[in-house]
């Protein structure tokens, strides 16, 4: 039997954010406490917020701040993830990001590999100092944290919890495309996702399985491929990163926001997704993975995968798409 639905979409964390519940659990007060989670996390968490928790360490770098349990709780997560991808994930790149002019209007250029090199020594995310004890938190004077690649996955599942507390168990909150999350009751309850193609102009190539395999660029057909294909979550997250929305032209070239902080260049290949139980961890693997070469994508999957269950593809920056072997379960082929 099919159920009719209750949607809204605010503007929280520097997108949209979509939330989809049924009908029978609607209030005329619901989705304002609902979106009053999201707001509390941007409040308080969010490095872009004036006087949250992590504009505080940034702002008194070099010097102890004092924090909550929860922003305890919040790093410990962080940095665990940045252990086990051998800091491939780093949240104190925020230099490096500015480095290449992101938040520039003007004279952005490519820096010199000196200055490159000079920044990186602030790159580094075991100088995080987190006093549990005495709830306070350290940066090294000169470093500045950023958390746009968990922050906003973070408070989508700490929504995801209160929603179930209520009884909610059938759901979908979609943080801007690049973070989703599926509520259901019972595992054969799906929601369907679709995947972008993340550059529009190419077509996309399968294999005689039905599996897309490469995006090509063909400037010779009217329609192009926007989408990839579908996948079908259940009670879980699909996470993404790509370099499409967020980049510096330099002399007619793109250059991505996600850098690597072992290079401090930035990353090119094209996209990664990724599927987990929170959408907090799939946000911060899809970071660390999209700097990675084919190889290094497999092997840090298997070493997460002694932890939690993931499974994603990456496109690489030929094109070619590489899967895990779990997640063709996911794909619906036509």
């Amino acid at each position: 039997m099919s159920r009719n639905y209750k949607v809204q979409n605010r503007f929280l964390f520097h997108t949209n954010i979509k939330i989809k519940i049924p009908e029978v659990y609607y209030t005329e007060t619901v989705f304002d406490e609902l979106y009053g989670i999201l707001e509390d996390v941007n409040e308080k968490y969010n490095s872009y917020s004036e006087n949250s928790f992590i504009d505080r360490i940034n702002k008194n770098n070099g010097n102890f701040v004092e924090v909550n349990e929860e922003m305890i709780e919040i790093l410990e997560k962080v940095v665990h993830f940045s252990d086990i991808m051998n800091g491939e994930y780093d949240i104190t790149i925020m230099p490096l990001i500015k480095l290449w002019g992101f938040y520039k209007k003007s004279d952005v250029r490519i820096p010199e590999k000196e200055e490159i090199d000079e920044i990186r020594k602030l790159i580094d995310y075991k100088k995080i100092i987190i006093d549990r004890e005495r709830k306070r938190v350290k940066i090294d004077a000169g470093q500045e944290i950023i958390t746009g690649s968990f922050i906003k996955s973070y408070a989508v599942d700490k929504l995801v919890k209160e929603m179930k507390r209520r009884g909610i168990d059938d759901a979908i909150v979609n943080a801007g495309g690049s973070s989703i999350v599926a509520v259901n009751q019972m595992p054969e309850d799906e929601w369907i996702i679709n995947v972008e193609n993340p550059e529009k102009e190419n077509i996309s190539e399968k294999n005689e399985q039905g599996y897309v395999t490469h995006i090509l660029l063909d400037s010779y057909r009217e329609k192009n491929d926007e989408d990839l294909f579908d996948i079908k979550i259940s009670d879980e997250s699909y996470c993404t990163s790509n370099q499409g929305n967020t980049f510096v032209e330099i002399d007619n070239q793109k250059y991505g926001h996600i850098l690597s902080p072992k290079t401090g260049y930035p990353g090119k290949n094209r996209q990664i997704g990724i599927i987990t139980k929170e959408a907090f961890a799939g946000d911060i693997i899809s970071t660390g993975l999209y700097n990675q070469s084919p190889e290094k994508f497999f092997e840090i999957l298997d070493r997460l995968n002694r932890e939690i269950k993931v499974e994603g593809y990456m496109i690489d920056e030929e094109g070619k798409i590489h899967y895990s072997k779990g997640f063709f379960e996911h794909i619906i082929k036509d």
